[in-house]
This record gives C-alpha cells, structure tokens and sequence, in this order.
C-alpha cells in the first residue's frame, strides 16, 4: 500500500492543465494517462451513474492546488 499512498499524498489539482478546478489535470500527472481520458471517465461517470459529479466536487473540495 506504500506507492499508492504516495501517490495520493502527491495528487495535486493542475494550474495549467485545467477546464474547471484541474482535478483531471492532476489526476493526470501522477497516473501517467492525458487529462482528456480523466475528462471522458468523469463525463461517463456523470451520465451513466451519476456518481462522477459528486466525486469531482469531493476532488475539487479536499485536493490542494500546485
């Protein structure tokens, strides 16, 4: 469970790669996917579940900025 600590530990909301508050910008960077793939699985999470606006706004809410 250590690496995966740290990467939370190291989740930071982007400055520079954001649309709203740089949640996917910053989930971006420390799992080595482009931020448009965290874009499209919150965007699915939205319309198929409904799940992923909530999570998103938690994010935003609790993950400090760079």
């Amino acid at each position: 469970f250590a690496p995966a600590a740290n990467g939370l530990n190291e989740l930071r909301r982007s400055r520079e790669d954001r649309w709203l508050g740089g949640v996917c910008g910053g989930l971006a960077r420390i799992t080595g996917m482009d931020s448009w793939v965290w874009r499209l699985l919150f965007t699915l999470l939205v319309l198929c579940v409904g799940t992923g606006l909530f999570v998103y706004l938690l994010l935003w809410i609790f993950v400090p900025q760079d």
